[in-house]
């Protein structure tokens, strides 16, 4: 056995094995200690959430918008208008469809001395229901019609128009010829009149049959026990028929003249008596165009009360025609004119009022 000295120990290194005399020497890089790698970091355990969208933020924000202002105005001019011209819409309602006197002023008699004071705002607590939502779809229907068909005519006047190519037919589909005014006009009708029809039914009930139709209630009760859900629709396609050339000459008629008017006066907008005034003789015309449309139109929702419903607006034209001459189909216009005319001017000014309020952060 060899005996190593301390200089040989030293040159060896930290380790080394003797076997059968044999001195192993390691490199001095193997003597020092080996670092394993560590492990990957353990994934964090899957976590599914939800976060619901912050609602007052979101309600905020569309409060804002221009069209939410629109809608907005809509619904609080028609509800103030109502609350007002509630005693000219029962008396008209009830000269339509021939229930009672002929005349305004032996109408009104009857109603008072039949069910007092109050007899005059009979159903004006479903005529108020109806009237917020028709007013809000309507007048913001309109202006966003309107501005949606204006924008494409301007986008389309600036490029070429889409043409079709049918042998040797070339279409062009030009929106030049058409009015925005007017489009939004009857759009505006129509969506009103589809979203809100069932509560013109229950507000012509409640006016004209109060002995059958007590409350609100029971009118609803019995009107779906009678005729099911389309029972509300009763009515709804001469009610579309009558509502088209109305809404749109009423809405293209006021438009028109707001215009024309500021324009030749060099002004940037309409005062109050001024939209009073314009307004009312755009409801004016509107209802006198449209009136005979009008009086089939009550025939067809109230006839079933009678007993005798035409089956369609022709027929129901020619029996008016028939019992009361060319006259019976204006039966009713001069308590139309008197209830028309004083709503749509109060309408308009009261709606071009709460848009300035509502509105005025946009137009800075």
């Amino acid at each position: 056995m060899d005996f190593e000295t301390e200089s040989q120990k030293k040159k060896r290194g930290s380790f080394g094995d003797v076997l059968g005399g044999i001195t192993m020497v390691l490199p001095k890089e193997l003597d020092e200690p080996i670092s394993l790698p560590s492990p990957p970091p353990l994934a964090p355990p899957f976590e599914l959430r939800f976060q619901l969208p912050d609602l007052k933020l979101a309600f905020r924000d569309l409060m804002r918008s221009r069209e939410a202002g629109e809608f907005l105005s809509g619904a609080l001019s028609g509800a103030m208008t109502k609350a007002v011209l509630a005693p000219l819409e029962t008396i008209r309602t009830r000269m339509v469809v021939g229930v009672g006197s002929r005349n305004i002023s032996g109408s009104f008699l009857e109603v008072i001395e039949q069910q007092g004071w109050q007899g005059l705002w009979t159903g004006n607590g479903i005529n108020m229901l109806r009237i917020i939502p028709t007013q809000a779809i309507e007048l913001g229907t309109f202006e966003c019609v309107k501005r949606a068909m204006t924008s494409a005519q301007e986008k389309w006047s600036q490029s070429e128009c889409p043409m079709v190519q049918l042998g040797p037919l070339r279409l062009s589909f030009s929106l030049s010829w058409i009015s925005p005014v007017a489009v939004g006009g009857a759009a505006a009708g129509i969506l009103s009149t589809l979203a809100c029809h069932p509560l013109e039914v229950l507000k012509d009930r409640l006016t004209v049959s109060r002995d059958i139709y007590p409350t609100l209630g029971i009118a609803i009760s019995k009107i779906y026990k009678d005729g099911g859900i389309g029972a509300f629709y009763a009515g709804i396609s001469p009610t579309l028929i009558g509502m088209l050339p109305y809404s749109t000459c009423y809405y293209f008629m006021y438009d028109t003249m707001k215009t024309s008017y500021c324009k030749g006066k060099n002004k940037k907008s309409l005062s109050r008596p001024e939209m009073l005034l314009i307004g009312a003789f755009a409801g004016f015309t509107a209802s006198t165009l449209s009136f005979p449309l009008e009086v089939a139109r009550k025939r067809l929702m109230v006839g079933a009360l009678q007993g005798k419903c035409p089956p369609h607006m022709a027929a129901a034209l020619s029996e008016v025609i028939r019992e009361e001459g060319l006259v019976g189909l204006y039966r009713g216009w001069g308590a139309s004119c008197l209830k028309v005319m004083p709503s749509s001017g109060i309408t308009w000014m009261f709606y071009e009022a709460w848009k300035d309020i509502l509105l005025v952060e946009k137009r800075l």
